[in-house]
């Protein structure tokens, strides 16, 4: 009996599919090495470069920079305009007191 038990263990090829110009433009870096170097990382980050974290020499994960989203106003009500009897208080009659 081997050490995985009656199972004989395959190793799956690890593949990944990336386009080569978005390799050349990719800093990666062990996990070790982005632990000690993060705030570094997060620089190039930040100045638009992708950063991949590696276990082991196979990449895992990428660091990439978040966009912030635009302000957006809705379009489609246009300029609000309230009177300004909106603001004023309410008479019994307006609340629908009864006498």
């Amino acid at each position: 009996m081997d050490y995985y038990g009656d199972n004989e263990y395959w190793a799956e090829p690890y593949t990944v599919e990336a386009d080569q110009l978005d390799l050349v433009n990719v800093g990666q870096y062990n996990v070790q090495e982005a632990k000690t170097r993060l705030s570094e990382l997060l620089n190039q980050v930040e100045n638009g470069e992708d950063v991949v974290i590696a276990k082991a020499g196979r990449p895992v994960a990428r660091l990439v920079k978040i966009e912030r989203p635009q302000k957006r106003e809705l379009g489609f009500l246009g300029p609000l305009h309230v009177p300004d009897e909106f603001y004023a208080p309410w008479s019994d009659g307006d609340m629908g007191a009864m006498d």
